[in-house]
C-alpha cells in the first residue's frame, strides 16, 4: 500500500510555519481533552489539534473498516491493535482530508468548527495505556562513559554489552505525559563517609535523554519476532525522559539493577510519530564492533536521523540548552531490541513501551544526562543566568525536543517538559 502522506510537495489548507514539527507529512497520533471536556483520539497539523472521533462520527472514515467507536476512546490501544494496514489507511485518509486541494472539509465551516482546536484549547493526555515498559541500554557512548566513571576505564563496557541489547523491566504506572510536575524522590543512599545507609531526599536527580517505541499486539507466547519483521509491530516513537536518582541507584542496583531510583517518574511526549512518517530519515546504524548472533542480524537502514536537545529552565529563568544529540548514535537499533526482547518467547502487547536508554553522542555537548555532562558533578554545567548545575535542582524544568530535518520541512515530536518539585510533604491535620 503506498505511503502517500509523505509526498514532500503536499500542502495543507491548515496554515503553519516552515519550522513546525507537525506539517501535513507528519500526521502523528495522540489523545486530548477538548474545550467541551471530551476525551478523544486526534492528530495534529501545525498548531492545531484535530478530533478524529468527530471526523469518524461524521463519516469521514466510512471507506475504512473501523469499529464504530475507534477514535472515541481515551487511549490508542485498540487502533494500534488493528495493525499496520489500518494505520496507513487512516494516515493517508487524514492527509487527503487536509490536502489544500480537497474542499470536502475545508469548505464545510460547521464540520471544521467541530473538528479543529487550537493547541491552547486542548489538554494532552497519555496516548496509550501502557501495560509493560522495558528500558534498554543501547548507546555505546553512554555505556562507555558510565563504565569509565564507575569501573576500570580500560574495561568500561561489560563483556555482554557488544553482543546483545541489555535491558531491564521498568514500572509503567509512573509513566506520565508532558506537563505533569514530579516530586523529588526519597530513598536509601550510602554516603561516602558512612558505614550505614541513610534515608532522605535524593541529592542527585537526573534526566535521561531517550526515545521510546510503542508496539502493537506482536506475537503469541513462545513465538519470537524475527529481527527483519520487527518494524511491522512497531506503531511509532515518542520522546522519553527516564528520570533517575543517581545516589539511590548507586546503593541499590547490585545485584538486580535499578528500582526506586527509576520508578518514581518517567515522562513521554504526547504525540506518537509513526514509522511511516520517519521513513525518509532512515540511516545506517553504527558499525558493529563484534559480529552479532544471527537472530540480531538486521538488514538495511534501521536507525533514524533524529536531532535531540535538552533544556534546563530554572524557576523564573530562561532556558539553557545543555545537550544536543541524535538518535542515530544508538548502537542497537529498535528492530534488534524487539527481536532480542522476544527471542525467548516473551509476548508483546498493544501499547507496550520500549525505552532506548540514554542517548549520548561522541562529544561532551552531546551527552544525554547530567551524570555525564557534569562528569559526576566534577564539571558543573553553567546556565544562561550564571548559575551552575551538577544535577537537577528543585523547581528546575527539563524539556526534551526532537525532530528530523533533511529537507524543506521538519518531522518532529514536539517536546516533553516537566518540572521537578521539592519532596512531597503531606498536609498535617490540625488537632
Amino acid at each position: 500500500m503506498p505511503n502517500k502522506t509523505n509526498d514532500p510537495n503536499r500542502k495543507s489548507w491548515i496554515g503553519y510555519n516552515q519550522d513546525t514539527h507537525f506539517p501535513i507529512q507528519n500526521i502523528p497520533f495522540g489523545v486530548f481533552l477538548t474545550r467541551d471536556n471530551v476525551i478523544t483520539i486526534g492528530t495534529r497539523i501545525g498548531d492545531y489539534a484535530i478530533d478524529l472521533g468527530a471526523l469518524q462520527e461524521m463519516n469521514y472514515f466510512s471507506m475504512i473498516p473501523l469499529t464504530d467507536d475507534m477514535f472515541m476512546q481515551d487511549t490508542l490501544n485498540d487502533f494500534i491493535s488493528d495493525g499496520k494496514k489500518t494505520w496507513r489507511l487512516v494516515r493517508n485518509r487524514i492527509g487527503d482530508i487536509f490536502d489544500k486541494n480537497n474542499p470536502e472539509l475545508r469548505d464545510n465551516k460547521e464540520h471544521r468548527d467541530r473538528v479543529i482546536f487550537a493547541m491552547d484549547e486542548v489538554e494532552m493526555q497519555l496516548p496509550v495505556s501502557i501495560g509493560d515498559y522495558t528500558d534498554f541500554y543501547s548507546s555505546k557512548e553512554h555505556a562507555t562513559n558510565v563504565g569509565t566513571m564507575f569501573r576500570d576505564p580500560e574495561n568500561a563496557l561489560l563483556p555482554n554489552w557488544l553482543h546483545m541489547p541489555v535491558a531491564y523491566h521498568g514500572r509503567s504506572s509512573t509513566i506520565i505525559p508532558s506537563g505533569i510536575n514530579i516530586h523529588r524522590p526519597q530513598g536509601q543512599t550510602m554516603p561516602a563517609d558512612s558505614d550505614a545507609p541513610v534515608f532522605g531526599p535524593s541529592k542527585l536527580v537526573d534526566f535521561e535523554l531517550e526515545m521510546a517505541f510503542i508496539t502493537t499486539d506482536a506475537n503469541n507466547l513462545g513465538h519470537p519476532i524475527p529481527v527483519n519483521e520487527a518494524e511491522d509491530y512497531i506503531f511509532g516513537m515518542v520522546l522519553f525522559n527516564d528520570w533517575s536518582a543517581r545516589d539511590i541507584q548507586k546503593w541499590e542496583y547490585v545485584p538486580l539493577g535499578p528500582f526506586l531510583a527509576k520508578n518514581f517518574a518517567s515522562s513521554i511526549s504526547p504525540w506518537i510519530v509513526t514509522l511511516d512518517a520517519l521513513e525518509p530519515y532512515r540511516v545506517e546504524s553504527p558499525k558493529r564492533e563484534k559480529p552479532v548472533l544471527d537472530y540480531l542480524n538486521s538488514k538495511g537502514k534501521k536507525s533514524f536521523d533524529i536531532h535531540l536537545e535538552v533544556d534546563i529552565t530554572p524557576e523564573d529563568g530562561k532556558p539553557t540548552t545543555v545537550c544536543k544529540s541524535n538518535f542515530k548514535y544508538m548502537y542497537w537499533n529498535i528492530s534488534q531490541q524487539l527481536a532480542h526482547h522476544t527471542i525467548n518467547g516473551c509476548s508483546v502487547n498493544s501499547g507496550d513501551l520500549m525505552g532506548s536508554g540514554t542517548i549520548s553522542g561522541p562529544t561532551p555537548d552531546s551527552y544525554g544526562s547530567m551524570l555525564e555532562l557534569s562528569w559526576r558533578g566534577e564539571k558543573p554545567v553553567k546556565l544562561n543566568d550564571g548559575t551552575e548545575r551538577k544535577f537537577i535542582q528543585d523547581n528546575d524544568t527539563v524539556t526534551l525536543r526532537g525532530y528530523c530535518n533533511n529537507g524543506p520541512f521538519r518531522i518532529g515530536f514536539g517536546e516533553v517538559t516537566n518540572k521537578l518539585l521539592p519532596i512531597y510533604e503531606p498536609k498535617t491535620k490540625n488537632k
